[in-house]
């Protein structure tokens, strides 16, 4: 079978986050950077047990970065919640000794709701799965713009993305 681009390239896994007051929802991708699946949504109780159950699927999973929904305001500003997910982000980030990136997550609880309609579920008594479904849109967003970037330079990684946005001091996606 010769030598191929998807052969070579290395296996990947990050784990995508949608940060509430209430809930975590948490989506992985499978080991080629293709495909964001929801797996479960943690139910906040102290930042301990939220991050020991983030650390059981960081180890499950060999997670090698966090990908936060950063909740934007629509005219782009960073709001009161968009402040807090960083707060938290960033203190998970550090007890799971992980990189840390953020994806505007605007409308992606709106979109996970509509995916719920479409399966003819009621948005309303499944919460739950609209956080996870929420993860797995932020983590296929964060995804998509990493294999779109790679295209447009073959062997990009993200641990390349990562170093030019420090050095362009793009602190948005750190």
């Amino acid at each position: 079978m010769g030598s191929s681009s998807a052969s070579t390239r290395a296996r990947i896994s990050v784990l995508g986050l949608d940060v509430g007051s209430k809930r975590i929802g948490v989506a992985g991708c499978d080991g080629t950077g293709l495909i964001a699946a929801g797996l479960t949504t943690i139910e906040r109780k102290s930042f301990e047990q939220d991050i020991a159950q983030l650390q059981q699927l960081v180890q499950e999973r060999q997670a090698q970065l966090l990908v936060v929904g950063l909740p934007y305001s629509m005219n782009g500003s960073l709001g009161f919640q968009a402040k807090q997910v960083q707060k938290f982000a960033r203190r998970a980030a550090r007890a799971l000794v992980l990189p840390l990136e953020y994806v505007d997550e605007r409308l992606t609880s709106y979109q996970a709701e509509l995916l719920l309609q479409a399966e003819n579920r009621s948005p309303s008594r499944y919460k739950g799965l609209i956080d996870r479904k929420a993860a797995a849109i932020i983590l296929q967003q964060w995804l998509d713009q990493r294999r779109a970037l790679s295209q447009r330079s073959p062997g990009w990684d993200f641990r390349e993305q990562r170093s030019l946005l420090r050095q362009k001091g793009d602190s948005r996606n750190l």
